[in-house]
């Protein structure tokens, strides 16, 4: 795991063996949106990456969605509630801080802040997002 800063930052981090799941019943977090509209801009994509800016005024979330292996970047911080197979939790997301993740089953997200929270995520391109 790789902490932001000096601090570990728990929401996305998943120190797991993640499997891909059923593309058709979860989708990927860069293609998840939230009440039927998207929450992620494309922000470059080629045959092997992708990047995407996803932003969240409050109370707008992320439905469930998977991430494979992936980095991430908050531009604008806030709060955020996570839920996931272990739970539901509050998180500071701080402004400027990133992450790496090996990858995440599953998730979905929720801003309880009065902020709106964005994100840069950048993940490889697999075969089932094209």
């Amino acid at each position: 795991m790789m902490g932001l800063s000096t601090a570990i930052f728990p929401i996305i981090i998943l120190a797991q063996t993640v499997q891909q799941p059923d593309v058709d019943a979860i989708p990927y977090a860069i293609d998840a949106g939230w009440e039927g509209k998207k929450v992620c801009e494309l922000l470059f994509e080629n045959e092997e990456m992708r990047a995407a800016r996803c932003t969240f005024p409050s109370g707008v979330g992320h439905e469930r969605h998977y991430h494979p292996p992936h980095w991430g970047y908050i531009i604008e911080g806030g709060v955020m509630q996570i839920t996931d197979k272990d739970g539901t939790r509050e998180q500071e997301t701080p402004s400027g801080g990133s992450w790496w993740s090996d990858g995440v089953e599953w998730h979905e997200a929720l801003n309880i802040g009065d902020a709106t929270t964005i994100y840069v995520i950048i993940e490889p391109k697999i075969p089932e997002q094209e």
